[in-house]
């Protein structure tokens, strides 16, 4: 029998009889006002670097529930030795009360009434250092619905009218030439690691995914500059900025973006990103894949040949960058179409990657949900 994790959210989901075991108790804090206090730049304890780093995505509300401590407990038992924790959601909310400037003058912090006390941020970050569990702090860039409705200065304009571009969900983005943009992410970044974050990985640091996108908007910063030329300069920056604490930085991309030449309309293409950050997280769905792809007429079906297929071409794309970035894939614990992902197709995806060389992968569930039995026990 597969066991996969459940928590009670706020949308009312219902917890697992099974998910209670093997629930494990954080260390004990001091408690301290709240935001949290800044730190010396120097005393926060990290966990080093693993040579091998199998992970697990933590959303925000899983990180505020109890399913935290029951994943930390997972990683206790398993081969998983990492987590990746959203400290700024895709909706623009951060994880805990924070001394970030503009964090707080929009209420990122606050505006859904629920974050992380100070008490329970240093109980977890204390518990996963006793155990060698990395964590790594997750922070969305461009998509940011939050800030783009505060400062509508920073948001994609409509060639028509120049108000906020909506997506299909009808949320306002980030405009990715806007420096302050990335600013606010590295400020975020800096705060998470002197807090006890070991690792940050930046996510959406591209633009929208919409085809009507270059035909509906405008970019006044752009100066004749192309999007993938955008991305390039704004990561580096980025990475500049956070270079003197020696914070390790991390992008994830479109995992098609290995085998696709062009920048997909996202600004994302391998080349002119790969060598402006220390790990290159592609996120190689095999259900985000189109017929075909590959000559499969259905990714989705095939994970091994799939995964097989993009990781090769991500080695072939990297050999001739000086100082590329290590690459770490994403693999999918969901699903999406058919078939139904389960133990076969997460250990399938694994093994493609062992294959071509890649020992580290981090599975991502968008509710934090995984499937136990494809983890192998802690050695």
């Amino acid at each position: 029998m597969v066991a996969l994790f459940s928590v009670s959210l706020a949308c009312g989901q219902q917890v697992d009889a099974g998910a209670e075991a093997g629930k494990l108790t954080l260390a004990p804090a001091t408690k301290s006002a709240e935001p949290f206090p800044n730190r010396r730049k120097d005393s926060a304890v990290h966990v080093p670097t693993p040579d091998t780093l199998r992970g697990l995505y933590v959303n925000r509300w899983a990180a505020l529930g109890s399913k935290l401590t029951r994943l930390i407990g997972v990683a206790k038992k398993t081969e998983v030795n990492a987590l990746v924790i959203d400290v700024k959601d895709d909706r623009g909310f951060v994880l805990y009360r924070s001394n970030v400037a503009l964090a707080r003058e929009i209420g990122a912090d606050t505006a859904d009434g629920h974050w992380m006390s100070s008490s329970k941020l240093r109980a977890v970050l204390d518990t996963m250092i006793a155990n060698g569990i990395y964590p790594i702090a997750r922070i969305v860039v461009a998509k940011d619905p939050l800030l783009a409705r505060k400062r509508l200065d920073l948001a994609i304009k409509r060639k028509s009218d120049l108000k906020p571009w909506l997506d299909k969900n009808g949320h306002p983005w980030l405009d990715p030439h806007q420096r302050a943009v990335w600013q606010y992410a590295a400020d975020l970044a800096r705060e998470a690691y002197e807090i006890g974050f070991s690792e940050v990985q930046f996510d959406y640091v591209r633009f929208p995914d919409e085809k009507r996108l270059i035909a509906e908007t405008v970019y006044p910063l752009a100066n004749g500059r192309t999007r993938a030329q955008v991305i390039r300069e704004q990561l580096g920056f980025v990475r500049s900025a956070l270079k003197q604490q020696g914070i390790r930085v991390t992008a994830d991309v479109f995992g098609l973006t290995a085998t696709d030449t062009t920048d997909m309309g996202i600004g994302q293409q391998w080349e002119m990103f790969v060598d402006q950050v220390d790990v290159v997280l592609p996120m190689i769905y095999p259900s985000h894949f189109a017929r075909g792809t590959y000559k499969l007429r259905n990714p989705n079906a095939h994970p091994y040949k799939t995964i097989d297929n993009a990781l090769k071409d991500a080695i072939a794309r990297s050999a001739s960058i000086s100082n590329a970035a290590k690459i770490i894939p994403w693999y999918q614990d969901f699903t999406l179409g058919r078939p139904r992902y389960s133990v076969a197709e997460i250990r399938a995806q694994k093994k493609a990657g062992y294959d071509n060389g890649f020992q580290s992968w981090i599975l991502w569930n968008p509710k934090s949900n995984y499937t136990l039995a494809a983890l192998e026990p802690r050695s």
